[in-house]
């Protein structure tokens, strides 16, 4: 049973596809429950999270990041951009904006200062400590709204991450709002890929992939530094 999740959850993630090591004394797995620091940010074992998505239209050094609407310019981009889900402004005041890997990765820095983009070792890290990736999906899943469709398996958010489901922009389209929450890392796989991680609405386990393309569209969020 579990194999034939497995396998539809591939199929269905496969869709948006076309076609440094840390600091060990940081990233090491503690017993510290997750403990609020600031509105908009949670301590999750021995890291900090911000518990909204990033929705910055400027690079830490000021530099405007463009926001492209048109298909088929997004499609064709090899350096930074974000959007709105269906470029919808209302979508954007709460799941945040989509950006594509080319911005995650510019030299510019698109996470504030203080903070950065997640390595997958880091968004490990934090799956480790809410105990494995079989569960901590649900731990990071927001509850008591509307936003997640139904049934939201075993979503508790006992970490405090709040995760909520903005979808992505494929290379062709939107996919998937109100059902997963997709999260660029900052860790790439030549020629073309980067790893991201997933929730869904219908698990509890967390999804991790790096078959995803650079110019797909999705959520950030940033860990301190």
């Amino acid at each position: 049973m579990k194999n034939i999740y497995l396998i539809q959850i591939f199929l269905t993630l496969s869709l948006l596809t076309s076609c440094s090591n840390e600091d060990n004394s940081k990233n090491s797995i503690d017993s510290r429950p997750s403990i609020p620091v600031l509105d908009n940010e949670v301590r999750i074992g021995n890291q900090i999270w911000m518990t909204k998505n990033l929705n910055v239209s400027r690079y830490r050094n000021g530099d405007i990041i463009p926001q492209v609407q048109d298909q088929a310019q997004w499609q064709n981009l090899t350096t930074g951009a974000w959007c709105y889900y269906e470029n919808n402004t209302a979508n954007g005041r709460i799941y945040g904006k989509l950006y594509n890997w080319y911005a995650v990765n510019d030299s510019r820095g698109l996470a504030p200062e203080g903070w950065h983009i997640p390595t997958i070792e880091e968004f490990n890290t934090l799956s480790d400590f809410l105990g494995g990736s079989n569960v901590s999906g649900g731990k990071m899943k927001a509850t008591g709204i509307t936003y997640w469709l139904s049934p939201n398996i075993e979503a508790t958010n006992s970490s405090g991450f709040s995760g909520l489901p903005g979808g992505a922009r494929a290379t062709n389209s939107f996919l998937f709002i109100n059902k997963y929450a997709y999260f660029w890392s900052s860790t790439f796989i030549a020629p073309n890929n980067a790893w991201m991680i997933g929730l869904d609405f219908n698990a509890g386990s967390l999804y991790v992939s790096n078959f995803f393309y650079r110019p797909n569209g999705f959520s950030v969020r940033c860990v301190k530094n």
